[in-house]
């Protein structure tokens, strides 16, 4: 049985994080100086989150580079090894959607988006909305992987849509729709899914890493920006139903 090294390398990593919250808390300490002026109980508390910030970020990025990571790379070789390639696709359906939901960054994003819309565009739906998209997306990925699809035939299409629903959407879903493209490409579905296709990929003959492994982060960031787009376009269809109906009463 092979012993895993938890805290290998964890001296980069810890050096790592601290260069990129170094210049954050000197901007802290700036503002705290000339601009807010915060009770000192106060700045306390930011700073204690900020350390903490600084100890979760070093534990996250080596339980990635540890363990997420190369078990998302096995799993990937694991499937590409099947028999029925075609098995792959409903995996990167299921896995894809299921990411979403363990996806931090995304819980934040819906959780903004029922507050500022005082509950119009409710977080259950948006987190459905978005973790249907990812799946998609994942879920071609794979079928690109297999068929050795180039990566235009899917990205050109997908923006080329984009920019038709823009022209039909409301300003306000728009503004969702491109953030949500941002925020569903985050740790989870970097280190986990896109370790899975570099696996898939050069487990299949045929296929290169290089090639067809990677472009699965754009199609997670185009997939949900369509899906946001769709679901404003049905808002806006349900809107003018209810219109038709308080003016015909």
């Amino acid at each position: 049985m092979t012993n895993i090294q938890i805290f290998t390398g964890f001296s980069n990593v810890l050096t790592e994080v601290a260069w990129a919250l170094i210049p954050l808390g000197i901007i802290l300490v700036i503002a705290q100086l000339f601009l807010l002026k915060l009770p000192k109980k106060r700045f306390l508390n930011v700073i204690k989150g900020l350390l903490l910030t600084f100890v979760g970020l070093a534990l996250f990025l080596q339980g990635v580079y540890v363990g997420f990571m190369p078990v998302g790379e096995e799993v990937g070789k694991a499937l590409g090894s099947l028999s029925s390639k075609w098995v792959l696709i409903p995996i990167g359906l299921l896995l894809g959607f299921v990411t979403a939901f363990a996806e931090p960054a995304v819980h934040v994003l819906t959780h903004q988006v029922e507050k500022v819309s005082g509950g119009y565009i409710s977080q259950k739906i948006m987190l459905y909305t978005l973790s249907i998209g990812i799946a998609v997306s994942v879920a071609l990925a794979m079928a690109r992987i297999i068929w050795g699809i180039p990566l235009w035939y899917l990205i050109l299409p997908g923006y080329l849509a984009v920019f038709i629903l823009v022209k039909y959407s409301k300003q306000s879903f728009i503004a969702i729709a491109f953030d949500s493209g941002s925020v569903t490409t985050g740790p989870m579905t970097v280190t986990f899914i896109l370790a899975m296709a570099l696996g898939v990929a050069s487990t299949i003959e045929g296929r290169n890493p290089m090639i067809d492994g990677f472009g699965l982060v754009a199609l997670v960031a185009l997939a949900p920006i369509l899906t946001v787009l769709i679901l404003g376009l049905l808002y806006g269809r349900k809107e003018k139903q209810n219109d038709r109906k308080l003016t015909s009463m």
